[in-house]
């Protein structure tokens, strides 16, 4: 779905990935852990005026396309990134999963 157009950077001080709009106003966010190689997104949240426009979507490919880029192993704590991950198989190789099911 293509929505608001938006820009996303890394904020690591926050350890969190911002989405902002051309004007600067903030959107939303992805926060993360970091530690080595391995990126653990632990939450998406959109403000309540900017859903529904594909934010969260821009903000999901953006974080996996930057972890990509950066050789890092991803660990989708975060619901809406697990779920994103599950449209998009191409991200497959850079996702730890377990190999338990867990009930």
């Amino acid at each position: 779905m293509e929505g608001m157009e938006i820009s996303v950077t890394d904020v690591p001080e926050k350890e969190r990935f911002e989405a902002r709009t051309a004007e600067g106003e903030l959107t939303g966010f992805v926060t993360y852990q970091l530690t080595g190689t391995i990126i653990v997104y632990t939450h998406t949240e959109v403000f309540p005026q900017y859903e529904g426009q594909g934010i969260a979507s821009q903000l999901a490919k953006a974080v996996m396309d930057d972890a990509r880029d950066r050789g890092r192993t991803v660990v989708p704590v975060c619901p809406y990134i697990a779920k994103w991950l599950e449209k998009h198989p191409e991200y497959e190789p850079i996702v730890a999963r377990t190999t338990r099911k867990v009930r």
